[in-house]
């Protein structure tokens, strides 16, 4: 692990670092007919994401028929999401956040809507997660 990974892990950790629940489709049963005949239920797996550090984006204004939705940034360490793309067997973490259902954090789940990294050296370090959800769940 390079010094710019652990100290971005350190800073994660010291700001309030959590962890949170990244929702992944479960892998499909081979030789399940209902699986095969597109009846059965999709399945995801919840796998954890830490240290995170989880905030409020600077709202945009809406008019009052159509307020703007709330906007959140999930910030995530990127030897935690190394881990996991080694691990789920994903090409690039890119592909990992692309394939995700969503991120679940105290019990809301919020869609992921982009993603960016943070590089330093030629090395990321950090990764940026554009979060949506219902203005309605934070209430």
């Amino acid at each position: 692990m390079r010094t710019q990974a652990r100290m971005a892990d350190s800073l994660l950790r010291g700001v309030g670092g959590r962890t949170v629940l990244l929702q992944m489709p479960a892998p499909a049963v081979p030789g399940d007919p209902g699986e095969q005949l597109g009846l059965a239920v999709p399945q995801f797996q919840d796998v954890a994401l830490g240290p995170v550090v989880f905030r409020k984006v600077r709202a945009q204004t809406g008019t009052a028929d159509s307020p703007k939705e709330a906007r959140y940034e999930l910030l995530v360490s990127a030897t935690a999401v190394g881990g996991l793309v080694s691990s789920l067997g994903y090409a690039a973490a890119e592909t990992l956040f692309a394939q995700a259902a969503g991120v679940v954090i105290d019990g809301k789940t919020f869609g992921i809507t982009w993603c960016a990294s943070a590089e330093a050296f030629g090395e990321v370090y950090l990764y940026r997660l554009g979060l949506r959800g219902a203005v309605a769940d934070f209430l």
